[in-house]
């Protein structure tokens, strides 16, 4: 499984100076959860292009993305000619979570188990979670000694504390345009994909 628990995936955990030096790197790094971010409105969307800069994606990127299913906005998808993608918190959140991964190297279809895990989440969790990844796996890690277990063994040379890129996205939107979801955003029902969308929504607002 691409996302799972780094937890017993290291053998060692025994030798002190290993585990002392793999406990300064993921402090050095920022991945040992020691942020605690504010709650954000439900309500509140971002067209394309905002996404797109808080993300530091293109938008051929974000387009790419929504069509093909990995990342889809869930406040408003695109209907008919003219119409805008209104992208919440959180997708844009896991956005730049999908950046990063590619740019480390991981490959397409790990990134979408390990976005489809993320999806599975409740927001607040999301802030409590590192995904370190050795560039071919990606592995969740909730807690201090699974991020420390991994790097101490070598697996995790790459880590994304999910705390730290809320925090970034969060700065970069206090500078950009939102706009509060109203009713009629709501996209039909009578495409499948608009469809699953709003109950997307739907279920995070309940």
């Amino acid at each position: 499984m691409a996302v799972s628990s780094g937890e017993g995936k290291t053998a060692g955990q025994e030798d002190p100076v290993r585990r002392e030096d793999a406990r300064q790197r993921a402090g050095e790094q920022g991945l040992l959860f020691d942020e605690q971010p504010a709650a954000l409105p439900d309500d509140i969307g971002y067209r394309g292009p905002t996404a797109c800069a808080a993300a530091g994606i293109t938008y051929r990127q974000l387009d790419y993305w929504a069509r093909t299913g990995l990342v889809e906005p869930t406040i408003r998808a695109a209907h008919g000619s003219g119409s805008q993608r209104l992208y919440s918190f959180r997708d844009i959140l896991v956005l730049k979570v999908v950046k990063r991964l590619l740019d480390t190297g991981v490959s397409l279809q790990q990134i979408r188990t390990a976005v489809q895990h993320l999806r599975d989440r409740g927001v607040a969790d999301l802030a409590q979670i590192t995904l370190m990844s050795d560039g071919v796996s990606v592995y969740e890690c909730t807690s201090a000694d699974e991020v420390i277990d991994l790097l101490q063994g070598g697996q995790g040379v790459f880590g994304i504390a999910l705390g730290r890129v809320w925090r970034e996205v969060e700065g970069s939107l206090a500078e950009l345009p939102g706009e509060r979801a109203a009713v009629e955003d709501t996209v039909p029902a009578d495409h499948p994909a608009d469809e699953l969308a709003r109950r997307r929504r739907a279920r995070r607002l309940g």
